[in-house]
């Protein structure tokens, strides 16, 4: 079975007496509901959401504990009262530089304390952030400035270079008005705590100081201006964010989120798994990724609680700082704990503080599952969730969690199976497309109102986003993923839309015509494979590694097949489409290499 796990489900340690087997129902549920049997009885259904901003959430967690970690960076603290501080500092710059209500700003960083205060600068703004995958290249990047109309990005010393080139190729009415640039080492001390030292590549790219530029503005010069900004304006129902999500065909598009859509999640994650101002996590997915915004950005900042900054993945450093810190929750991947688990110091981690893991991006082998639970005492319970839907909208309740399943629609969301062409509900066990309605449910497509509409059907007066995922609920109400009406590849969590790696390889010399399709990969899941015709001229001289060296120079790393093969012609229905689907199966037919 091929899972689809976008983001963020809720495991936990179980302590005391619980059976994690025993069903329980919230006192007043309906026994008779067919979608909802089983449901924690510690939860409610439903919350009551704050009628309040991000940005609020921010200054409520700074008045009550301002001395308080928000989060660490090799063993410098960042507090509640600093945060707010530098937030309100750079939005009165972004004003200064004519940033005002509802504009977007690309916020382009690895994970490190400048990508929380930038974010809540770009809320105190009260404009809208348009994160972006800091593995992008220039190629790449052209589109995240032109389709949001972004004037202004946020980035660093060793990412603008290839944010100026891809604007200096824009028309000059499209470009970006300013970049404010930070070194990643800037939250950083001279001297870094023992046990948090990263590896010798890591430390040398985190203390690296490239020249800007030119017109760029330095990120402490950007945070000593002296213009307050105005009174903030925004309401729940403004635009907060504006995270992009590739679809089966295009450029990708950005999923309107408001402050209300986000705001549930925010809160609902932190009760599902026992969150609160004394937790610590560690925050190592990607911020500019939905999951990794939601647990190491926006949530901990709503309960208080702190994050352990981890700017790229190191099992190593992942191990000694879990350890140090005595880090409780932690959001990650299942190639993660595989990786840590494979490192030859794993025994030596002190890994008892963890109390909640949760896991999404791909399914979690059963080995795995079983050697979590019998070594340490935890259960990994996977999640479900999309861009769409602000990350969660099923999870595995904590107590009583199911090996690779999505779990039950959380807080507020009716999900339903229903059959992709009738739009009839199918019942428990039938393989169908999963449908979805809740609060956290996006706006729409920007700038795209045909592939908004396309994207809900209505039933029972209700509006329900079509995910596009195959899949089946149980008789318990637990949803299961079987397959995908869209074409997409999950490369260790990563999400890589084949139609936008055709776009680029169609620019490549030595390539006439290409098709990307999954190939299986026993580390990653699966990985991206290209079925390349090539020009003519080029045919029977180059070779499948000139395809691979010529992408890896172009589009960010996950993206790069990994696997090329050279074909006469790509099969193609009467109207002249590429039949994917064929060399797909093909592909998948194929007995996976030794």
């Amino acid at each position: 079975m091929r899972e689809r796990h976008d983001d963020d489900g809720v495991p936990t340690r179980y302590t005391g007496g619980m059976n994690p087997s025993t069903p329980q129902t919230a006192p007043g549920a309906s026994p008779a509901d067919p979608r909802k049997p089983f449901w924690p009885a510690r939860l409610p259904r439903e919350l009551v959401v704050p009628e309040t901003t991000l940005w609020f959430n921010l200054e409520v967690s700074a008045r009550r504990y301002p001395d308080k970690a928000a989060c660490v960076f090799f063993g410098r603290a960042l507090s509640y009262r600093a945060l707010h501080a530098q937030a309100e500092a750079l939005a009165g710059w972004l004003q200064a530089h004519g940033v005002s209500r509802g504009d977007r700003v690309l916020l382009f960083l690895q994970n490190c304390p400048q990508f929380l205060v930038a974010f809540y600068a770009i809320q105190r703004a009260d404009a809208v952030v348009v994160p972006v995958n800091p593995m992008n290249k220039a190629d790449e990047l052209g589109h995240y400035i032109t389709d949001p109309q972004a004037r202004v990005a946020i980035t660093s010393a060793d990412l603008a270079a290839a944010l100026a080139e891809a604007d200096a190729r824009l028309p000059e009415a499209q470009r970006l008005r300013n970049i404010v640039a930070t070194r990643l080492s800037d939250a950083m001390p001279d001297v870094l705590p023992e046990g948090e030292t990263p590896s010798e590549a890591m430390l040398a790219w985190l203390r690296a100081d490239p020249p800007l530029p030119a017109g760029a503005t330095r990120w402490a010069e950007a945070l000593a201006c002296t213009q307050r900004p105005g009174p903030s304006q925004a309401g729940p129902d403004d635009l907060a964010l504006l995270p992009y999500t590739s679809g089966t065909t295009g450029l990708p598009k950005g999923c309107m989120h408001s402050h209300r859509t986000l705001m549930p999640n925010a809160i609902g994650g932190g009760l599902w798994g026992y969150a609160s101002a004394e937790t610590v996590s560690l925050g190592v997915v990607p911020m500019f990724h939905i999951t990794g915004m939601l647990y190491g950005v926006i949530a901990p900042v709503y309960a208080g609680s702190t994050v352990v900054v981890m700017p790229r993945w190191d099992r190593e450093l992942a191990g000694r700082l879990i350890s140090h810190h005595r880090v409780s929750h932690w959001t990650c991947i299942p190639k993660m704990i595989i990786d840590l688990f494979g490192s030859p110091n794993y025994r030596r981690f002190d890994l008892s503080s963890l109390r909640y893991l949760s896991g999404g991006g791909a399914a979690m082998p059963q080995a795995v599952a079983e050697r979590l639970q019998a070594e340490f005492g935890i259960t990994f319970a996977e999640g479900y969730g999309l861009t769409e839907t602000a990350a969660p909208s099923h999870a595995n309740p904590p107590e009583r969690a199911k090996l690779q399943c999505l779990g039950v629609p959380i807080f507020g969301v009716d999900s339903r199976v229903v059959d992709p062409t009738t739009l009839a509900e199918l019942p428990p066990g039938e393989v169908g497309e999963i449908v979805t309605h809740g609060p956290m449910v996006f706006k729409g497509y920007w700038g795209h109102p045909e592939a908004t509409a396309a994207a809900f059907i209505e039933l029972d007066g209700q509006r329900f986003f079509r995910t596009g995922d195959l899949g089946r609920r149980d008789e318990e109400g637990y949803f299961f993923i079987t397959d995908r009406l869209k074409r997409m590849i999950n490369a260790s969590g990563f999400k890589v839309w084949p139609s936008e790696v055709e776009l680029m390889l169609f620019k490549c010399p030595l390539v006439q015509e290409a098709c990307v399709i999954a190939a299986r990969d026993a580390y990653r899941g699966e990985t991206v494979k290209a079925v390349v015709v090539l020009r003519a001229e080029h045919r029977g001289h180059a070779q499948p590694e000139d395809i691979i060296v010529w992408a890896r120079e172009h589009m960010a790393a996950y993206k790069v097949p990994r696997l090329v093969s050279f074909a006469d012609a790509l099969p193609k229905s009467g109207s002249g489409k590429v039949m994917w689907r064929l060399l797909q199966e093909a592909e998948l037919a194929d007995p996976p290499a030794a």
